[in-house]
């Protein structure tokens, strides 16, 4: 189990998760291969994003995020830093387009830095499993794929520069019944 080294964590959160139903969303986004060494290579690329959509006149519909799509957290991760959309667009170089699945969701608000976000995820999944809910993710020769699982980043840092204040969504996406 990937998050076998969390096992011994709580499963007690400040705040009970919210499971909702959700649309297919349009995104662009960019993927890297990372490790939680290298994260930043996949987070900075984010701003980026947000200047190729201004360039372009296209707003974002919500908060920018990281998708997890693959992960061995001893190894290497497959994520996408991503900003959703209103309407699908088309990509180009790097950015390509995509959509989140509609579905059922587990969602979490943090507040807190982001290093705080391993051990807060991880107290997700037992609360989920402590309740008998079944993940959108299958185990691959790469580690567990998932079909959506996202951070979302509800505080922009330079109107919050303190980390402790940020706002963090956690939303994983559940296997359809």
């Amino acid at each position: 189990m990937v998050w076998g080294v969390y096992s011994s964590m709580t499963t007690n959160l400040p705040a009970e998760p919210v499971i909702e139903e959700r649309p297919a969303v349009p995104y662009v986004a960019v993927t890297r291969d990372v490790t939680l060494t290298t994260f930043a290579r996949i987070a900075d690329r984010i701003p980026m994003i947000l200047q190729w959509l201004g360039a372009r006149g296209i707003a974002p519909a919500g908060a920018p995020f990281i998708k997890y799509n693959v992960i061995d957290m001893a190894g290497t991760l497959e994520v996408e830093g991503g900003v959703p959309l209103a309407a699908p667009v088309e990509g180009e170089g790097e950015i390509f387009a995509g959509t989140l699945p509609a579905g059922r969701y587990v969602t979490y608000t943090h507040t807190g830095h982001p290093d705080e976000l391993v051990g807060v995820t991880a107290a997700v999944l037992g609360w989920g499993k402590s309740r008998g809910l079944t993940w959108d993710m299958a185990d691959s020769e790469r580690g567990e794929r998932w079909a959506c699982r996202l951070e979302v980043f509800k505080t922009h840092p330079l109107e919050v520069p303190d980390p402790n204040n940020w706002v963090t969504d956690v939303t994983m996406k559940l296997a359809d019944a």
